[in-house]
């Protein structure tokens, strides 16, 4: 049993209670959710496996994008993508074989209603804070914005033959509000992360709506242990 913590934690606690609330008998609970015609069970109408988001992957050398179910199971796409962010992170850490870089994380949601998840490092984090900069400034989240991701080709001439290779570029539009009112909501009701790229020696630099269990989960104290620096306005069993 754990405790959750967290200002992202607890948000997700009142949006879910917020919801339950305006819950109506046979009718969803919410904007993201339908009832099974089969069952009469309320269901998500977006799909995610917990820890296991569908993976996309940005292929640096050859500049494509593609979807990775599993080694022997790749759809790929061309060089350019296009995704509204519902929960991102920037970190540096050891992860996937690839030795220490600075990652950053984007989750998001496909045209097939299914929870995924992007990484770019190197070159292409550089980008993608240059680009989250001016948002800052112009007090524009990177949930209110479709991204659009397309690979640029660079040279390296220091070599020979001269070596290949490509960056991610970013550039965005305004979102539909409806659509990010609808996400912003979903986001807060699920644990949402991949396994695989997180580790407890990790560095975050900018996290939003990423559950990290190394940073979000606690041991629940034994009865009468009292928790100093906590209190019950941001712990929620």
């Amino acid at each position: 049993m754990f405790l959750l913590r967290g200002t992202d934690v607890l948000l997700r606690a009142k949006t879910m209670q917020a919801l339950a609330n305006l819950s109506v008998v046979g009718s969803p609970v919410g904007p993201f959710q339908i009832v099974d015609t089969e069952t009469g069970e309320v269901v998500d109408k977006y799909l995610y496996i917990p820890g296991n988001p569908k993976q996309y992957r940005f292929d640096a050398k050859e500049g494509k994008f593609s979807i990775h179910y599993d080694e022997n199971n790749i759809e790929k796409l061309g060089s350019s993508l296009s995704f509204q962010p519902i929960a991102w992170r920037i970190f540096s850490d050891d992860i996937l074989g690839q030795g220490l870089k600075i990652w950053a994380e984007l989750f998001f949601i496909d045209e097939a209603d299914c929870v995924s998840e992007i990484l770019f490092h190197g070159y292409s984090v550089a980008n993608l804070k240059r680009l989250i900069t001016p948002l800052v400034y112009n007090r524009i989240k990177l949930n209110e914005v479709v991204l659009t991701v397309n690979a640029d080709k660079r040279e390296n001439n220091k070599i020979q033959p001269k070596g290949i290779y490509y960056i991610a570029s970013f550039t965005y539009k305004p979102a539909d509000k409806d659509i990010t009112l609808e996400m912003t909501n979903y986001v807060q009701t699920i644990n949402l992360y991949r396994r695989e790229t997180l580790t407890e020696t990790g560095k975050t630099q900018v996290a939003k709506n990423v559950f990290n269990p190394f940073v979000d989960m606690l041991p629940e104290p034994e009865p009468g242990e009292f928790q100093e620096g906590v209190n019950e306005q941001t712990i929620l069993a």
